[in-house]
């Protein structure tokens, strides 16, 4: 019989953590590091590594307090793990008072913690000498909890849990709702399901989900956010293909793109490129929408078989290629795009919350090299399009050199290219509240630019 996380002994999950820390501190993502873990302990370990990255600037500033000189990189991570869960958690597993990163912890009790840690480094050839030193540490930290924590309050990188650069870049860019961001960004994000409604409506939806006592509410057109987070193979409709997992903000692609869109004089169908394809969510939704031959691109092998596993599930069709966006001479037919949607490669500074190993595993200078690609890709595909065609630029970014700057460089440089009304940046929300952005999706969804381009006709 397969084990239940919740029956793992906590020690076995804590090393899986620090196993993950130690993969991003190593320019690993924890995506791929997770498929290393066992999959008895998978849960427990993702859990408590979301959650250690959430929390790893003000964990990495408490063990420099309490260590001259950092341990060895395997006693480090455990460390910096425990350090991450006991300074959130009160002797009596409460998480502690809330702080500006806006993020709550799996419950423990403080001395559990300590002693799940000490054994878990007991337990590890590579931790088992420095065992006394973390429980050392880990026992100074209850002791001195109120004074170690107040001393980390002097620095930006332990109050926010980013790195200064991203801080700092962030601030720049958002000086009037910086703060906001960088809390919603460690706050946990929402299961948000995309309704398929060639198959389904959004209120039979919820009425199936009400039936199996899943809270849910109604976000944007077709979308449903989860109260709480449930396997998705086992909501209703999944092996029907009644909804896709995917943020309100992507869900706003997909119909920016065909507003005003019309087919080719002689064609019935609009023709549309989905250029940087994988996983396939906005592919699936232009054909949700639209009576579209869509090529769904991507330069992944492997993520092209995932766009087809998906669009199967949900009953759809697409052209899908191997291809590169940025070289169109190996894929492209000669004939010109109604409609060209890319979601060009970027930092992934606005889905923090969803991969919170991002601001760890980015650098600054990740930026302008990313800014350059989008530029070349914009360039490469302009001439793609048709006279009146739209093309949809976005990113799941927040930083304006992949957003408002890039869009602005690209109408400046092409006369034939009119900006037609566009979201902009949609600054990622981790609260049901109306936001300061007119065209936002209200609630909750992640940090993305939307730039929408017509071809001006000669």
């Amino acid at each position: 019989m397969q084990e239940n996380s919740t029956q793992v002994p906590l020690w076995r999950q804590l090393q899986g953590a620090a196993f993950l820390l130690m993969a991003v501190r190593q320019g690993r993502s924890m995506t791929a590091a997770l498929e290393d873990v066992d999959h008895t302990v998978r849960p427990g370990v993702q859990a408590l590594g979301f959650h250690a990255l959430r929390w790893l600037g003000r964990a990495e500033a408490l063990r420099r307090q309490l260590a001259q000189r950092p341990p060895p990189p395997e006693a480090d991570a455990l460390l910096c793990v425990a350090l991450a869960l006991v300074c959130t958690e009160s002797e009596s597993g409460a998480p502690a008072t809330e702080h500006p990163s806006g993020d709550s912890s799996p419950r423990y009790t403080a001395y559990t913690l300590v002693d799940q840690a000490v054994e878990a480094a007991k337990r590890d050839e590579a931790t088992v000498h420095q065992a006394s030193f973390i429980n050392g540490c880990l026992r100074r930290f209850l002791r001195e909890r109120d004074a170690l924590m107040a001393a980390t309050e002097r620095h930006p990188q332990a109050v926010w849990n980013h790195p200064q650069w991203w801080i700092d870049r962030v601030r720049k860019d958002h000086p009037a709702s910086w703060q906001e961001i960088l809390r919603a960004n460690n706050a946990k994000a929402p299961l948000i399901l995309r309704i398929n409604t060639r198959k389904t409506t959004l209120a039979q939806y919820l009425r199936a989900l009400a039936a199996m006592n899943i809270v849910a509410n109604p976000i944007g057109p077709c979308g449903v956010v989860l109260a709480s987070p449930s396997p998705v193979t086992a909501l209703p409709g999944y092996a029907e293909g009644h909804f896709s997992v995917q943020d309100a903000a992507a869900q706003m692609a997909a119909p920016l793109l065909l507003e005003g869109l019309s087919p080719s004089e002689g064609s019935t169908r609009l023709r549309i490129l989905d250029a940087c394809a994988a996983p396939g969510g906005k592919t699936a939704h232009l054909l949700e929408l639209a009576d579209c031959e869509v090529l769904a691109l991507d330069i992944d092998a492997r993520r092209c078989e995932r766009i087809g596993h998906n669009l199967q599930r949900l009953g759809l069709i697409a052209d899908i290629r191997v291809g590169d966006a940025a070289h169109p001479d190996g894929w492209w037919d000669g004939v010109a795009y109604d409609g060209i949607l890319l979601d060009a490669p970027c930092t992934a500074s606005g889905i923090v919350r969803r991969h919170p190993d991002v601001r760890w595993l980015r650098r600054p200078t990740d930026i302008a090299q990313l800014a350059a690609l989008q530029s070349r890709m914009l360039e490469t595909l302009w001439p793609l399009l048709k006279p009146g065609g739209r093309l949809l630029y976005c990113t799941c970014s927040v930083f304006r050199a992949e957003g408002e700057q890039q869009a602005q460089t690209f109408v400046a440089h092409h006369k034939d290219a009119q900006f037609m009304p566009s979201p902009g940046h949609l600054l990622p929300q981790s609260s049901t509240r109306v936001t300061d952005f007119p065209d936002n999706l209200q609630g909750e969804h992640d940090g993305f630019y939307y730039a929408v381009f017509e071809k001006r006709k000669a």
